[in-house]
């Protein structure tokens, strides 16, 4: 079992910055790689960015930033430059086979979420 806690959400105006972090537990934090997605009201869970190699979705690269420190079981992701249309229900993930996915169904374990509102 593996047991993520998204924080770091919040309201921030357009081109603000925020940072999310996820707290893992319950297995080898080190051995999976982390993938951090979206959902906005009525859309699909998207991808955001993920963590073994790090990649991104088009729209925020160049403006998000994952990242992660093993010693504190964490995984960030700084946020840049910040737009409406990034508004959305944040989650971080845990893919157990260690490379990651854009794929959702290949994470095994979610956070709860974290809302994050920017406001034009």
């Amino acid at each position: 079992q593996v047991q993520l806690v998204e924080n770091g959400g919040g309201l921030v105006q357009a081109g603000g910055s925020l940072r999310l972090s996820c707290a893992a537990s319950g297995r080898t934090f080190s051995n999976y790689a982390m993938g951090w997605f979206r959902q906005a009201p009525g859309k699909e869970r998207e991808f955001v960015a993920a963590i073994s190699s790090t990649y991104y979705k088009d729209s925020v690269e160049g403006r998000y930033t994952i990242s992660r420190d093993n010693g504190k079981n964490t995984v960030y992701l700084e946020m840049n430059s910040l737009k409406p249309e990034d508004t959305a229900v944040y989650y971080c993930a845990a893919d157990l086979r260690g490379w990651g996915s854009r794929r959702r169904y290949d994470y095994a374990y979610w956070g709860q979420g974290t809302q994050v509102t920017v406001s034009s």
